[in-house]
């Protein structure tokens, strides 16, 4: 939990004084966002950048279609 605490100390000393509520919460959510992928990418939750781009084209294709 320390690391959580240090995080938001940290992200609070770089916010602007007039910064929102909704600022913090932002930056908060984008940091967990950012940790929560690091952390697929070292668990190798990952999706190969060749099997997106397929999937993509297919349903492109098939949106034309219609």
């Amino acid at each position: 939990m320390p690391k959580t605490k240090e995080t938001v100390r940290a992200l609070l000393d770089r916010l602007p004084d007039e910064c929102s509520l909704d600022d913090v919460l932002y930056h908060l959510y984008v940091i967990q966002a950012v940790e929560r992928g690091l952390d697929d990418v070292a668990e190798g939750r990952l999706i190969p950048h060749d099997v997106i781009a397929d999937q993509l084209r297919r349903k492109w294709q098939i949106g034309r279609a219609e």
